[in-house]
């Protein structure tokens, strides 16, 4: 997605390389006509799939799964990582580990928002090592509904988790695929296999 590359290219900062900072635009700051734009783009490319939800975990996801939502007409339903006093009963939990942020999180839904005739559309804002996203597909498999999709925004193309999501048979759409970061700043994206884009100029 062309308009998500130059979001990164300009306003992203490289903190390392497994790191990227977009919180201008993504995860603290949110760019809302980049998200309608994602959401457009999210709900193009799993239209055919019947969804009937969108399901994303606090607080990263919901930006962008909001507006996928919307796109598609169907309800938003958001995991969560702490258990409040109104979410007690009938819950469906997994496990996630956080590389980022170097912890483990519990991360709930209630059972009401997602039955076995639900397909399921999952939206993360990053997939690097995977765990989001196969802790969110655990969840709608122990309800009985289908993983219709897994829709990312921003994928790190050099770590493990879009080999993991591949092989356990899920439809991955990534919207920016990241092949490297660089200690200069810079910032290689990933097109067909083969393909590599620096800062613009392909390779």
């Amino acid at each position: 997605m062309e308009a998500l590359e130059q979001k990164i290219r300009s306003e992203g900062q490289v903190l390392s390389r497994d790191i990227l900072k977009v919180d201008t635009f993504l995860n603290h700051q949110i760019d809302p006509e980049l998200m309608q734009q994602i959401g457009d783009t999210f709900a193009e490319r799993f239209r055919s799939k019947g969804i009937t939800k969108v399901l994303t975990i606090e607080s990263s996801g919901i930006a962008p799964a909001i507006f996928t939502a919307q796109t598609l007409g169907v309800p938003l339903v958001f995991a969560r990582k702490k258990q409040s006093l109104t979410l007690k009963q009938d819950l469906v939990t997994a496990d996630v580990y956080s590389y980022t942020k170097n912890e483990a999180n519990k991360i709930f839904i209630s059972d009401q928002f997602l039955t076995p005739h639900d397909s399921v559309l999952i939206i993360d804002d990053f997939l690097a090592k995977g765990e989001a996203a196969k802790g969110l597909a655990r969840i709608v498999e122990q309800t009985g509904a289908k993983v219709a999709g897994l829709g990312i925004v921003i994928e790190k193309s050099f770590q493990d988790g879009r080999a993991e999501l591949d092989e356990l048979g899920y439809h991955v759409e990534s919207l920016a695929r990241i092949a490297a970061l660089h200690d200069n700043g810079n910032i290689d994206f990933k097109r067909e296999e083969s393909e590599v884009v620096t800062n613009g100029i392909q390779t």
